[in-house]
């Protein structure tokens, strides 16, 4: 197993939903859900006629 010895106290790590996020990412992923929509379902729809 590797010895991570670079981490101070592993104890104390914060992870990824621990971390504290702004209106810029929330932006960012409802940008991305919108375009995932569009692509998975408009899209389609629009070229099944």
């Amino acid at each position: 197993m590797d010895d991570h010895s670079h981490e101070s106290d592993p104890d104390e790590r914060v992870t990824a939903p621990m971390q504290a996020f702004g209106g810029r990412e929330v932006g960012v992923g409802a940008a991305v859900t919108l375009v995932g929509l569009l692509i998975a379902y408009v899209l389609p729809f629009l070229f099944s006629f």
